[in-house]
């Protein structure tokens, strides 16, 4: 079986959770790392979470690494649930497992470099701000050729934003940064608010992590059922999005997923600052950059993020293969 190697970009983070999560349980999926940025809480936090998180299933060769604190040129600003803060340990429980000593944009350079000198491209899953992304990219552009393609999960074309109400909070963290990682050349897959919308989970589904996860799909439980993500005005039913999912989706079953080739871009000035623009009709004159994913089988996707969960709570069966077969 064919794997990818994969870096997560990440910042948890709730829906980060589901997806480093769904990373672990796939055995599509060669985890090399996860390098964390500061976005929806403050770096030391993400950092702490995403510990937890890994330290739940007992991943130790999967190393974490902490990276940058803040975006590259405007003031911070935190998500909307940044109040959680590092994981109360009534929500995920406490780990010993402990952060790499290497920073994130090092651990990315040396990563792509040996991929690229290997002939292994990676895929990087970008999953929060894209910060460390964007300096590995501007300081070491070698690295690109080591890059298979990025996933991100980011903007928002006509569903508008979430965290403002013309912004997607991944790049409206660090909207710079995002810019970068669009003009690097670098082949681009772009997960919207567009279509993550139309994905909703609900309490029967987070209530299927409990009971079928083991120890870490009761701690998505928990993290899902803390706050109310349920907006029925805005989605016109009950449930809510598992944005960052979709990314490790698109990796193991591409085929749930429909997109389009556009150029991407970002505004990085003025009120509007972090707006991510798509033009799918070649108006400008620039070349098409990225494939935005615009539709997605809702009940496939709820299905696998469900299945690849419940693989943790199967004490008998590593995560990692098949039935328990090497994969």
């Amino acid at each position: 079986m064919s794997r990818h190697r994969v870096i997560i970009d990440t910042d948890p983070g709730v829906d980060d959770a589901a997806a480093i999560l769904m990373a672990l349980a796939s055995p599509e999926i060669d985890l090399l790392g996860l390098t964390i940025v500061a976005g929806n809480v403050p770096l030391a936090d993400t950092l702490a979470n995403a510990c937890r998180i890994v330290g739940l299933t007992g991943r130790t060769d999967v190393p974490v690494h902490g990276g940058v604190a803040g975006p590259l040129v405007r003031d911070q600003v935190y998500g909307k649930y940044a109040r959680i803060g590092a994981f109360a340990e009534d929500l995920v429980a406490r780990s010993d497992f402990s952060p790499a000593g290497e920073h994130a944009v090092h651990f990315l350079v040396r990563t792509a470099r040996a991929a690229a000198a290997a002939a292994e491209p990676i895929t990087i899953c970008a999953i929060g701000p894209m910060t460390n992304i964007a300096l590995a990219l501007i300081q070491h552009p070698d690295v690109a050729r080591g890059i298979r393609e990025i996933v991100s999960m980011s903007g928002a074309f006509t569903a508008l934003g979430h965290r403002t109400p013309w912004a997607e909070f991944n790049v409206y963290a660090d909207p710079h940064a995002a810019e970068i990682v669009f003009r690097s050349g670098v082949p681009l897959t772009i997960m919207p608010l567009d279509m993550t919308f139309q994905a909703l989970f609900t309490a029967d589904h987070f209530a299927r992590f409990r009971d079928q996860g083991g120890k870490p799909g009761r701690a998505l439980f928990n993290l899902f059922t803390t706050f109310d993500r349920s907006d029925v005005n805005r989605f016109g039913r009950p449930g809510g999005p598992i944005h960052d999912a979709t990314t490790v989706a698109f990796l193991v079953r591409p085929e749930l997923f429909t997109g389009r080739k556009a150029t991407v871009g970002t505004q990085l000035t003025g009120l509007t600052m972090g707006y991510t623009y798509a033009d799918f009709y070649q108006k400008m004159d620039r070349a098409q950059n990225a494939k935005v994913m615009t539709g997605v089988d809702e009940q496939g996707f709820i299905d696998l993020l469900i299945e690849r969960i419940a693989r943790h709570g199967d004490t008998g069966v590593d995560p990692r293969t098949r039935g328990g077969q090497n994969a």
